[in-house]
C-alpha cells in the first residue's frame, strides 16, 4: 500500500483528469472525486473493458486520455489540410483568372488590332528603340542554323574574314569596333538568302550585305553587329537573251568581267564606276561611271530584280520588256536603296551594241575654268560624246608620282574625252572637239591612234583613286573619297572653291570629275591628326553643293556619312517620308540597318552644324 502522501502528491494530476474525461465516463470521475475526497486509502480496483479484458482504474485514465489526444491531433491536422487546399484553390483560382484575362485580351487584341499610324511620315523623334537580338547564345544557335542551309565551310567566324567584311582602307568611314559581324555567311542561291533571312527574322538578327566591298561611304558596316551576307559565290551569268539585248546575273558578278563576256557576241553594259565593283553593289548605290554622259546611270540599265525581302518573302519586280506601266515602279525603288529594303540576288540587265570604234582624247588646260569653258563649248555643239572626264593638276602629279601608267602627264587640269560609233563618226567628232579645246586655251591635246593607245590615255582615269593612295606616308594615313553634283553651269565655280579649300588647309587632295553631268570627286589624304580637318572640309563641300541647288551625292550613295545632309537637301518630310518607307518593309529593321535615314537618334555633337 503506498505512503499518504503520494496519494496527496498525485491528487491534483487525477483532478485535472477526471476534468477532462468525456461525458460517457463522468460518473466515474464523480465516483473518484468523491472518493479521493475522503482521507482514507482506497484500495485499487479493476474495471471490465469493452473487450472483456480486465484493466487497472489507472490504465484506463491514460488510454482515455491518450485517445482524446490522438482525436484532437487528427481534428487539427485534418483542419491543417483543409486550410492548405483552400490556399492551393485560392491560388489556382487567382492564377487561372489571371490567364483567362490574358488569354481573353490576346484575341480580343487579335480580333480588334491596334489601330496603324495613320500618318504617311515616320518622324525620328517617333521612333521606338531597336529590339534586335544580338546576344551571343542567340547567336550561335543561329549559327548552327546557317551551317545547316549553306555548309560549315560557307559560315565564317574568323577574325580576319569579319574585319574585312566590316569596312575598308579607301572608305570614309573608318572602321570602329562595335561595326564587325558575328558571322560571314555565304549563300549560293536566291532559295538560300531567303531561308537565312527567316532565321534572322525570327531571332531578330541584323544583317548587313555585301558584294564587291568597294562602297565608300560606310555602306558595310555592321553598326548593330549581327551577320554579313556575303554574296560573292552568287556570281554567274544565268542566262543572255540576246535578241531581247538583256542578261540574267547575280549579284557578285563584276561589270568588267560581264563586259568582257558581253564583248565576244558584240555586246557591252555601259555603267562602268569602279574596278572592283559588282552587280549587286552597284543596284544597292544606283551608280554609273564615266559613261554616264551618254548612257545614262544604273537606274537606266536595270529591266528586273529578284529580291528577298527582310521576313525570307522573294519577290520578282517585273517581267522582262523594255516598258511596263504595271502598278509600282518596285524596280527602282530598290535601286539606290543600298540593301536597307531588300536584298538582291537576281538582276536583269539591258545591254547594248558594242560601238564598231572607240578612241580617246586628251587636253590640258591653265586653269580649271578653262576646262569647264571647253566641256560648255562640247556639250552646246551637240558632239556625242561617251564621256568627258577632268582631272585637276594635284591628281595628274599623283598619276606620275605612282608610275601607274607608261606615259609621263603634264602636271595640269586635263580633260579626258572618249568617243564611240563608227570611224568616220569618231574622227569627224574628234577633230570638233580639238578645234574647241584650242579655242578656249587648251595647252595640248592628243588623242589615240588605235585601241591600246585608247586603253593607255583612259587608264590614267581609271588610276585616279589608287595614285592618290600610293601617296600615303604612314600606316596611320587615310584616304577620304567623296562626291557631290551640281547644275552644270556651276561646275567650275564649285570645283574651284573646294581646290582652294583643300589647299588653305594643309592637306593633300584632288579633284577628279564627270563634267558632262555635273558630278566630281575628291579624294583627301589625311592623318589621324587631321581627323577634324578634313572633316570640316568635307562638310563645307557638300554644303557648298546644296546650296547651289545640287546634291552630297551623285554616284556613291548614301550610306553613314552623307545620312545627316539628306534633310538639308530633300527636306525633312521627305527623309521622314523614306523611313516610313524603310518601316512597311522592314519592321524589325534588320536589313543594313543605320544606312541613307537614322534609325536612331544622334547623340550630342554627333551631327555638323550647318
Amino acid at each position: 500500500m503506498p505512503p499518504r502522501s503520494l496519494i496527496g502528491t498525485r491528487l491534483p494530476m487525477l483532478r485535472l483528469a477526471v476534468r477532462k474525461l468525456p461525458a460517457q465516463q463522468n460518473h466515474l470521475g464523480i465516483f473518484l472525486w468523491n472518493t479521493c475526497g475522503h482521507s482514507k486509502f482506497i484500495s485499487a480496483r479493476r474495471y471490465a473493458t469493452p473487450s472483456g479484458e480486465e484493466r487497472s482504474f489507472k490504465g484506463q485514465l491514460y488510454n482515455s486520455t491518450a485517445q482524446r489526444l490522438q482525436r484532437e491531433r487528427e481534428e487539427q491536422s485534418r483542419l491543417a489540410k483543409q486550410r492548405n487546399i483552400g490556399v492551393g484553390a485560392q491560388t489556382f483560382s487567382v492564377a487561372f483568372i489571371i490567364l483567362s484575362c490574358t488569354a481573353f485580351g490576346y484575341w480580343l487584341g487579335s480580333y480588334y488590332p491596334a489601330p496603324l499610324p495613320i500618318t504617311s511620315t515616320v518622324s525620328l523623334s517617333t521612333v521606338k528603340t531597336l529590339e534586335h537580338n544580338t546576344v551571343r547564345t542567340n547567336l550561335e544557335a543561329a549559327w548552327v542554323d546557317f551551317r545547316n542551309i549553306v555548309g560549315k565551310e560557307n559560315v565564317s567566324t574568323e577574325p580576319g574574314d569579319l574585319h574585312s567584311h566590316a569596312g575598308s582602307e579607301w572608305s570614309s568611314h573608318p572602321s570602329l569596333p562595335g561595326d564587325v559581324p558575328f558571322a560571314v555567311v555565304r549563300p549560293a542561291t536566291t532559295q538560300e538568302v531567303s531561308e537565312i533571312m527567316k532565321i534572322c527574322h525570327r531571332r531578330r538578327i541584323p544583317v548587313t550585305p555585301y558584294s564587291g566591298g568597294t562602297s565608300l561611304e560606310g555602306h558595310f558596316a555592321a553598326t548593330q553587329g549581327g551577320i554579313c551576307i556575303d554574296f560573292s559565290r552568287m556570281d554567274k551569268i544565268l542566262k543572255l537573251n540576246k535578241e531581247d539585248l538583256d542578261v540574267i546575273v547575280q549579284p557578285a558578278v563584276g561589270w568588267e568581267h560581264l563586259n568582257e563576256e558581253l564583248a565576244d557576241e558584240g555586246l557591252f553594259f555601259p555603267p562602268d564606276p569602279g574596278p572592283g565593283a559588282m552587280i549587286g553593289g552597284m543596284v544597292g548605290t544606283g551608280c554609273s561611271g564615266t559613261n554616264a554622259y551618254r548612257y545614262g546611270t544604273m537606274r537606266d540599265w536595270v529591266l528586273s530584280l529578284t529580291v528577298v525581302l527582310a521576313d525570307g518573302t522573294i519577290i520578282k519586280t517585273r517581267q522582262r520588256p523594255r516598258k511596263s506601266s504595271a502598278g509600282y515602279d518596285l524596280t527602282r525603288m530598290f535601286i539606290g536603296s543600298e540593301g536597307t529594303l531588300g536584298l538582291v540576288t537576281e538582276a536583269v540587265l539591258k545591254v547594248t551594241v558594242k560601238p564598231t570604234t572607240t578612241s580617246v582624247a586628251v587636253s590640258s588646260f591653265p586653269t580649271v575654268r578653262d576646262a569647264a569653258n571647253c566641256v560648255f563649248r562640247v556639250v552646246g555643239a551637240g558632239v556625242p560624246i561617251a564621256a568627258i572626264e577632268i582631272l585637276d593638276d594635284v591628281q595628274m602629279k599623283c598619276i606620275n608620282l605612282a608610275g601607274s601608267t607608261t606615259k609621263q602627264w603634264k602636271e595640269a587640269p586635263t580633260l579626258f574625252f572618249k568617243f564611240a560609233g563608227t570611224p568616220t563618226a569618231v574622227k569627224e567628232h574628234v577633230e570638233i572637239v580639238r578645234k574647241l579645246a584650242t579655242a578656249t586655251g587648251s595647252q595640248t591635246f592628243e588623242f589615240a591612234r588605235n585601241r591600246d593607245e585608247a586603253e593607255e590615255l583612259w587608264s590614267a582615269r581609271k588610276e585616279a583613286l589608287w595614285s592618290v593612295m600610293a601617296q600615303k606616308k604612314s600606316p596611320t594615313d587615310h584616304v577620304w573619297t567623296t562626291d557631290v553634283a551640281v547644275p552644270i553651269s556651276r561646275l567650275p565655280e564649285i570645283i574651284e572653291l573646294t581646290k582652294k579649300d583643300i589647299k588653305d588647309s594643309g592637306l593633300t587632295g584632288s579633284i577628279v570629275g564627270h563634267v558632262g553631268d555635273g558630278n566630281f570627286h575628291s579624294i583627301i589624304l589625311y592623318n589621324d591628326e587631321d581627323k577634324d580637318v578634313v572633316d570640316s572640309v568635307v562638310h563645307r563641300m557638300v554644303k557648298r553643293a546644296i546650296e547651289m541647288e545640287g546634291t552630297a551625292t551623285g554616284e556613291h550613295g548614301v550610306g553613314l556619312v552623307k545620312r545627316d545632309y539628306l534633310e538639308h537637301e530633300i527636306g525633312k518630310d521627305a527623309v521622314d517620308a523614306m523611313r516610313k518607307l524603310k518601316q512597311a518593309f522592314d519592321p524589325l529593321c534588320l536589313l543594313n540597318c543605320d544606312k541613307i535615314v537614322r534609325a536612331t537618334k544622334p547623340k550630342p555633337g554627333e551631327i555638323a552644324e550647318w
